[in-house]
């Protein structure tokens, strides 16, 4: 049986959304640049005989719409490449290389794009004739139950236990708070989890790491861009512990301690082993193992928990046969509890920032985290990496690496 083995990744710098850097890239443009930079990585891969491009994105209409990875194949002039457009919101871009990787296992194929991008700036928000309401009205009574609650500070309880149903449509910064307050979180080790994000994050802009990662975009206006806008340099504790709540009066959720909203996108070309070696290639990593799984979606934060549990059995493994975990950093809330329930030492998680200074565009940020985690465990010379997170509607997905 083949392998499947990653030999390429490339993303581009992650705007913030409506005011940063990338604000003007329709997503299907943004997505064909990132793609071409992946294939430009292994030139001896004829693109024409690429089975499938796979595009996440995590909120797929308006120009993220209409088979948007069939649209991309067709910009770079590969007629012949299939091309697919895949949701499973933050998780999309993993997902994506589920699909290669369980193809390539099945004998179905042998070199596959794996891409994602997400682009808020771009969102259409709002309801009209033009953009209806989608929401499912059998979900009306949780939606008031969810904003009662939001009020009125309660601690989270599993409405299955009490015959109703969970919110499906909850903001994410609401499930944030449940967990928080289900788990008796205190803010001070969330403020303290988001100053050493952006630390970590400054360390590794000063001393190279993530410019190794990042495909430089050129503007309209010649402007190249080659960092992240998200960043901040000399993060305190006392200036992150002022910030007020976003989503609840008595809250811990904040500006500070979460994730931006962002544009960007990326790229992994995965491969089987037999043809790489053929195309005389050497992999970056080679796949090991997935996994997802379900949950509450009021609590979805704790998603990670659970998959990471399965994708390590998945490939006969244990948290302690890890080297490094990334744990996508939607919010501090559900990366700290997410960590402690898998036994990860923080010596070994995010140890170069997340996604709270750098940024997260949901579909792209598996692809993103997987080109981080590529990235890491050869900065760091490590062999083996987690890939984790939580899943809006109350899911999570991992991935598991092997350096080569």
């Amino acid at each position: 049986m083949p392998e499947a083995v990653i030999v390429s990744a490339a993303r581009t710098p992650i705007g913030r959304a409506n005011k940063g850097s990338l604000k003007e890239f329709r997503p299907d443009d943004l997505s064909a640049l990132i793609v071409q930079a992946a294939l430009d990585k292994v030139p001896a891969l004829d693109p024409n005989t690429i089975d499938d491009l796979i595009l996440g994105c995590g909120l797929p209409g308006g120009e993220a719409g209409n088979n948007m990875g069939r649209n991309v194949s067709v910009l770079l002039g590969l007629d012949d490449v299939p091309g697919t457009t895949i949701t499973r919101y933050c998780s999309s871009s993993v997902q994506t290389t589920r699909m290669a990787f369980h193809a390539i296992k099945a004998g179905e194929g042998d070199a596959f794009i794996s891409a994602g991008v997400e682009t808020v700036s771009r969102f259409q928000f709002g309801t009209s004739d033009h953009i209806p309401n989608t929401h499912n009205p059998k979900f009306d009574e949780a939606k008031e139950r969810t904003k009662a609650s939001a009020a009125g500070g309660q601690v989270w309880t599993d409405p299955r236990g009490q015959g109703l149903l969970p919110d499906v449509y909850i903001a994410m910064g609401q499930t944030a708070e449940n967990v928080a307050s289900s788990r008796g979180l205190d803010r001070k080790v969330l403020d303290e989890f988001a100053v050493r994000s952006q630390n970590l994050a400054e360390e590794r802009i000063k001393d190279g790491f993530w410019a190794r990662e990042i495909t430089p975009v050129t503007l309209a206006d010649g402007t190249v861009v080659s960092a992240d806008d998200g960043p901040r340099a000399g993060v305190t504790y006392d200036a992150i512990s002022k910030l007020d709540p976003v989503f609840r009066p008595d809250g811990v959720v904040t500006a500070g301690n979460c994730c931006p909203l962002n544009d960007g996108a990326a790229a992994v070309i995965v491969m089987s082993d037999t043809k790489a070696a053929e195309l005389g290639l050497t992999p970056l990593a080679r796949i090991v193992s997935t996994g997802v799984s379900g949950l509450s979606p009021e609590i979805m934060g704790m998603g990670p928990v659970e998959a990471s549990r399965r994708a390590l059995k998945h490939a006969g493994m244990t948290i302690d046969d890890i080297d490094l975990v990334e744990i996508n950093e939607a919010f501090a809330a559900q990366v700290v509890p997410s960590a402690e329930d898998l036994g990860v030492d923080w010596d070994n998680l995010n140890i170069n920032g997340g996604s709270i200074a750098v940024g997260h565009p949901f579909g792209m940020t598996g692809a993103r985290l997987q080109a981080t985690m590529l990235n890491s465990l050869d900065w760091h010379d490590k062999s083996t990496g987690l890939i984790t997170m939580c899943v809006g509607g109350g899911m999570g997905m991992a991935l598991i690496l092997e350096r080569i």
